[in-house]
């Protein structure tokens, strides 16, 4: 061979080994750098997945308390099951005669058999799903299977294991493949009380609604984890190859309100929505005046679904949060007629309104409660004083638009302070003229009527629905002056009542107190924040002055409570937009839909609480605020001051008209008790029952409240002891004065204690509208029955 060829061959197989080299090395470099700079941290993570098993320590959910620290929403233990299938088939088989293979596979199957069976009767889940779990997840060591198991169902499950184990002559055990982990579910021990202040939680123990999702970082706390080694089978390594980071369990909340005086409000609510047939709730909030604290705060009541404006099919308000996402039958059959593409969102619609908190995210025209506002902003710019005149004639005409006075005929001549007793909407016309643009608006932001309250609970609006300075004309300053004609929530209306009671000071309303973290420390305290004083001590002394003679003598007397010295104003507004929607609708003449509310505070001469009752669209007799909402706020307030320790101070004439003590009788002739009684306070009657010579027993009994010339029945036998009359329908046709109510009780042999009217003026429009007792009860001779009265005059 010629040395050039050998040469050149040479050169070709350097070159090529050169080239094989570097593709060689090329792809192994090439590779290396793919997998420890491209994929590296990748790569990592998959193999500390693999040789890593982490598992979540649920933190317990904090606790929400009342202000006496009754629990209002607490989390309890429950358990999570999870299935290990992969624990089923762990270990070699290498070694394993076939016998023995043979003995495991029929071990397994037994062991599916045996979780199958035990997931049926402890939980209730079907055997073919279990199974197929089992079967199907074969390398899987975490098969959640079922979530929230309460503790009953977790011992059936141990109990079976343990059982399985015997019958198995100890030779399987199932307990290796079913794990019990420790989880925690919410509980709300009073079911729907204060629902939508408390909110509830999702699956996933989260805050949705309410103060639960308000405070859903400090009442969730943090989770801890288990970090476990796991083996080339996939099976936990010993003890010491395990990390735990224990959970941070949440902080609780200590509330304003307070379990009693909420139960008053939802229980008062119920019935006046019941009864005056609202048909969009009521909603209703106490405050303490002086530090902003939220004691009660109740949305109410139901929806009326047949509507022809209404937004959904809800019909019921108030929710469980136990199971916050049922709707009744009745709703869920008025979705099902819905074509099924619009099914989905009408039951969320449905549910959302039963959450939504009325009383903080719906706005609407407060009407005639606002005139304690325009008062405040007259006396003091000095515009008017308690003594200037008025003449109400009924109507008024601004720049050709007329004003009309809820008394079509007018009041005639009238005191500033007679309007206000009078709501004469003329006389707060003429003053929201007066203070003109930059004074009324002055005020109105002054009065936290442009801003929102601040209150620690989710849904306050952003925006508000009024005229801003630059456009409050003549005809605006008008309307505003008696509250019409811009939109605010229930939450602002209360502050601003506040701010009137005491002393002038807008304070910031909330509703929780403290943060208590899981060891029990006070680590947040609630201080009371006044924003700015909106009117002089002077000036909120004479508003409340007139505000307490209107609820004695003037169109809020429902309000009155004998010894309580209530400041009350009532309002009347209609919902404007909504009668234009429904004209729109109908091609027909508006429908009147109306607000009728009471807002008030007591003591007038020292301001300690003060309420707002709102009853969106009452049906029943009357949509007057008096009529409607007074009397529920006489009833929550003559059953809470008292409670929350505001003692009562009677006038001569209020002391006369008291209850009194009777006198005790028992064991006494005829003759002695007669003449007992004759001789006691209060001008009471007796009546004998029985012909035994001395009395047995009496009712009502010795020592108890009975009214001013009531009747006491005396016993002289054990036979008349058993004699029952019936009780009568004292409340008729809804048109049942005092003195018809009295001559039917007294023909009935029984007693009335009056609640919910002033007994210091005329009554003749007062008729009855409830009795603690049903008509038809059978009860004994004597028997005192308690019937509320409220005056029906359309005033308000």
């Amino acid at each position: 061979m010629a040395k050039g060829t050998t040469s050149k061959m040479w050169r070709r197989t350097t070159i090529v080994l050169i080239l094989l080299i570097i593709f060689g090395f090329g792809t192994v470099v090439f590779s290396l750098v793919k997998l420890q700079l491209v994929k590296g941290e990748e790569l990592k993570s998959q193999a500390v997945e693999n040789q890593l098993k982490d598992t979540t320590i649920v933190a317990q959910r904090g606790t929400i308390y009342d202000c006496n620290m009754k629990k209002l929403a607490q989390s309890a233990t429950v358990w999570k099951v999870v299935l290990a299938p992969a624990q089923l088939y762990s270990g070699s088989t290498a070694q394993m005669t076939e016998k023995e293979k043979t003995e495991r596979l029929a071990t397994i199957e037994k062991q599916k058999a045996g979780i199958a069976d035990c997931m049926n009767q402890a939980l209730g889940l079907d055997k073919n799903t279990v199974l197929k779990v089992l079967n199907d997840k074969k390398n899987s060591f975490w098969e959640v299977i079922a979530t929230k198991v309460e503790t009953d169902a977790k011992n059936k499950i141990v109990a079976y294991e343990d059982q399985y184990y015997k019958d198995s002559g100890k030779k399987s055990s199932i307990s290796s493949i079913i794990s019990l982990v420790e989880d925690y579910k919410r509980y709300y021990p009073y079911g729907d009380f204060a629902s939508q202040v408390l909110g509830f939680t999702n699956n996933d123990g989260a805050g949705v609604e309410g103060l639960e999702a308000e405070y859903n970082s400090q009442l969730s706390g943090v989770n801890g984890r288990i970090i476990a080694a796991k083996s080339a089978t996939q099976t936990d390594m010993p003890f010491q190859y395990q990390q735990k980071v224990k959970a941070q369990n949440g902080s609780s909340l200590v509330l304003t309100i307070d379990e009693v005086v909420q139960h008053s409000l939802e229980k008062y609510l119920d019935e006046g929505a019941t009864q005056n047939k609202v048909g969009d709730r009521a909603c209703g909030i106490l405050m303490n005046v002086k530090t902003g604290e939220i004691l009660g705060m109740a949305t109410r009541g139901g929806f009326d679904s047949k509507d022809i404006l209404a937004e959904s099919v809800a019909e019921v308000g108030n929710f469980n949060p136990n199971d916050p996402r049922v709707l009744t039958d009745s709703e869920k059959a008025s979705i099902a007629k819905l074509p099924k593409d619009q099914q989905s969102a009408a039951t969320l619609t449905a549910l959302q309104q039963k959450w939504r908190n009325k009383c903080v995210s719906d706005t609407y025209m407060p009407g005639s409660v606002f005139k304690m506002c325009t008062a405040s902003m007259g006396l003091e710019e000095g515009i008017v004083t308690e003594n200037s005149p008025f003449t109400c004639t009924g109507v008024m005409d601004v720049e050709g638009t007329q004003i009309h006075c809820w008394k079509t005929a007018g009041h005639g001549a009238e005191t500033f302070e007679q309007a206000v007793m009078n709501s004469c909407n003329p006389q707060f016309a003429t003053l929201g003229i007066n203070l003109g643009n930059h004074r009324f608006f002055k005020y109105f932001e002054a009065f936290g009527f442009t801003k929102q309250t601040g209150i620690d609970l989710p849904g306050e609006p952003v925006n508000y629905s009024y005229y801003k300075e630059e456009d409050l004309n003549k005809i605006n300053l008008a309307v505003e002056g008696f509250g019409q004609n811009f939109k605010i929530t229930p939450v602002q209306m209360i502050t601003a009542c506040a701010a009137v009671a005491n002393g002038g000071y807008l304070v910031q309303p909330h509703i929780v107190k403290q943060i208590v973290d899981a060891d029990g420390n006070i680590v947040q305290t609630t201080p009371t924040t006044t924003k700015r004083q909106v009117i002089s001590t002077s000036t909120s002394k004479r508003v409340a002055a007139m505000l307490e003679k209107d609820a004695i003598a003037g169109t809020a007397k429902n309000g009155y409570i004998p010894g309580y010295r209530i400041a009350g104003k009532t309002g009347t507004s209609e919902k404007i937009d909504k009668d234009n929607a429904y004209k729109r609708k109908t091609q027909s003449e508006a429908k009147k839909y109306y607000i009728a509310s009471y807002c008030g505070f007591a003591p007038a001469d020292d301001p300690q609480y003060a309420l707002l009752i709102f009853c969106d669209e009452p049906n029943g007799a009357s949509y007057y605020g008096n009529a409607v909402s007074g009397p529920i706020f006489n009833k929550v307030m003559s059953e809470v001051l008292p409670y929350l320790g505001v003692e009562p101070k009677y006038t001569t004439e209020e002391q006369q008209k008291l209850d009194v003590k009777t006198p005790d009788v028992t064991g006494k002739s005829i003759q002695q008790a007669k003449s007992a009684v004759s001789s006691a306070t209060g001008g009471l009657q007796v009546r004998v029952y029985g012909d035994g010579e001395n009395i047995v027993s009496q009712l009502p009994a010795a020592g108890s409240s009975i009214p001013r010339g009531g009747t006491i029945a005396l016993f002289t036998n054990g036979d008349s002891q058993s004699q029952t009359v019936e009780v009568p329908n004292l409340i008729g046709d809804g048109t049942n004065s005092i003195s018809t109510v009295e001559s039917l009780a007294a023909d009935a042999g029984l007693n009335i204690s009056i609640s919910g009217v002033s007994t210091n003026n005329s009554t003749a429009t007062a008729v009855a509208t409830t009795q603690n007792m049903t008509a038809g009860e059978k009860v004994q001779p004597g028997t005192v029955i308690t019937v509320t009265f409220a005056e029906q005059s359309n005033s308000g």
